[in-house]
């Protein structure tokens, strides 16, 4: 099987410095794949630096927990704090999302229109993934699995990273930590994906170094490259930006990877071939 890879930035549409990396590195280095926060403050930028890009595959990061809604708060309260964004508080979201219906009731109003949003943009939906993989929460899941249909989604982002390649980079007890956490809902995901007929990644790379991906990790990780349809996914922005809900992030050494001469002659010379999620459908 050749190995093929794809390199995605999320939280597109987050701020112009992101917005500014997506397009560099889209341009002039290996990225392939954006993936849109459709209600945050620079989304319009994001969208309009993407239809001047055509190599650039766009998907929607669906926001359900820690970021900004599409629709008005005083809509969905149940999804949102006293300052009107959706809970960063991830595990009393799910649960609420579990066991109150009027919580996933309005979850799925505003799934909705976050996948309208994305449509009145223009641009074609390559690709579906969520903020913080809130998709791996099976309530999230078949909300935008239903959803997402109508608006002709045909690809969605497995977040599964094997530990034979990860665990000597990022360290066995993160590893440990983290697989006991998101472990058990990978496989169950990867089983309604494919029983729907929906594409996917393999596996990704980025999950227990996010915000750390510089030259040097993503070299490492080029290393242990499997066969197969790997990701790559990143959080890059042409300077970082000390915000809380990116809390020692290095976007900036991230963007730098992404632009490296050394890791696009690695991909090359490794045979490595760049695709985006819609080469998978």
């Amino acid at each position: 099987m050749s190995r093929r890879l794809i390199v995605t930035a999320d939280d597109f549409g987050l701020s112009p410095a992101v917005n500014e990396a997506v397009e560099r590195a889209a341009r002039h280095g290996i990225l392939t794949c954006a993936s849109l926060m459709v209600g945050e403050d620079a989304a319009d930028d994001a969208v309009e630096r993407a239809r001047r890009l055509p190599s650039l595959r766009v998907g929607l990061h669906v926001v359900v927990a820690d970021g900004r809604p599409v629709l008005p708060p005083e809509r969905i309260p149940a999804l949102c704090d006293r300052h009107g964004r959706l809970d960063g508080r991830l595990v009393r979201a799910g649960v609420r999302f579990f066991f109150r219906p009027q919580a996933s009731r309005q979850l799925a109003d505003e799934i909705a229109a976050q996948f309208a949003a994305f449509a009145r943009t223009g641009l074609p939906l390559d690709h579906v993934n969520a903020h913080k993989h809130m998709h791996l929460h099976p309530t999230v899941l078949g909300l935008i699995m239903k959803i997402g249909r109508r608006y002709g989604m045909r690809a969605v982002r497995l977040p599964y990273e094997p530990p034979a390649a990860v665990m000597s980079l990022a360290g066995a007890l993160r590893y440990g930590k983290t697989i006991g956490v998101i472990g058990p809902w990978t496989g169950l995901m990867r089983w309604r994906l494919d029983r729907a007929g929906l594409a996917h990644n393999d596996r990704v790379f980025g999950l227990l170094q996010s915000g750390g991906l510089d030259e040097a990790a993503v070299l490492a990780l080029l290393r242990r490259l499997p066969s197969g349809v790997t990701e790559l996914y990143c959080h890059p922005a042409v300077s970082d930006e000390p915000t809380a809900r990116a809390i020692g992030y290095r976007k900036a050494e991230e963007f730098a990877a992404l632009m490296s001469a050394e890791v696009a002659s690695a991909l090359r010379d490794g045979g490595v071939v760049p695709v985006a999620f819609g080469d998978l459908a």
